[in-house]
């Protein structure tokens, strides 16, 4: 088999495992893993395109910037099943844990959430509902770009964290399906377009937000690499979980920097 992506198969590989959109994810093969990881931050784009046409909605029937922004805040949730929040505080715990790998692992595959997972959600959306207010608060625009930046900010980590040399941390799931199909060269391409894209989008309001939304990606992909060595360190490698406190930690830094200012 060719070792080129099928961008049709990564799209639908994207969108289907990384949304709720009714799409057939038609191969599972690392090819079309490759393509559908480098795919993920278009995914992102749609996701946050939804969030903030609910957001911007609800502020032309009057709405305050609060409902606006938990309203923005949901969409995601709800467009992913909650999965990237449960990858979150499922990560959360097993880090809190201070286990060996092997048992922080069994800990992260329970169906409940202990402490450390709670509290860690409870401060990230509030975080990220904090941020979102903000911006709504300023203008519809910088509230809807906020909410576009964040979410595909978050699917850029996953590209990031799917490069060549990350590995699996258990040989089953997402993670391991996922796990170092990227080449380093195409990551740091996809990044170098979602920068450029989320500068051209502050461009409309100045030279100051080119800078900011610049930043706030750079940003989120930085901290979510310090997470994604964290987990590698911690855990072995990267599992599905992982892969959505990336997301998570991601978006929540890129809301947050684009609210500072």
């Amino acid at each position: 088999m060719s070792k080129t992506p099928s961008w049709p198969d990564g799209l639908r590989f994207a969108f289907g495992t990384l949304t709720v959109l009714p799409v057939k994810v038609t191969r599972w093969d690392r090819e079309a893993a490759r393509a559908g990881m480098l795919c993920a931050p278009p995914a992102g784009l749609a996701v946050g395109a939804c969030a903030a046409l609910l957001g911007v909605f609800l502020l032309f029937l009057g709405a305050s910037p609060l409902l606006a922004a938990v309203a923005t805040a949901a969409v995601p949730a709800v467009l992913t099943r909650g999965l990237h929040l449960d990858g979150l505080a499922d990560t959360a715990d097993g880090l809190g844990s201070g286990k060996p790998a092997e048992d922080a692992l069994r800990i992260m595959k329970q169906s409940d959430i202990g402490p450390f997972g709670v509290i860690t959600l409870v401060f990230v959306l509030f975080a990220q509902v904090a941020a979102l207010a903000q911006a709504y608060g300023d203008s519809w625009g910088r509230g809807a770009l906020a909410a576009v930046v964040s979410a595909t900010a978050a699917r850029l980590a996953l590209t990031l964290a799917a490069r060549a040399s990350v590995p699996a941390a258990r040989p089953e799931g997402l993670g391991a399906a996922v796990a170092g199909v990227v080449p380093v060269r195409w990551a740091a391409a996809v990044g170098l377009v979602v920068v450029a894209g989320a500068a051209a989008g502050g461009a409309f309001f100045g030279a100051y937000d080119v800078v900011r939304t610049t930043i706030a990606v750079v940003a989120a992909a930085g901290v979510a690499e310090l997470l994604l060595r964290h987990c590698v360190r911690r855990f072995g490698g990267v599992t599905g979980d992982v892969f959505g406190g990336l997301a998570e930690a991601a978006a929540t830094t890129a809301l947050v920097v684009l609210s500072l200012g």
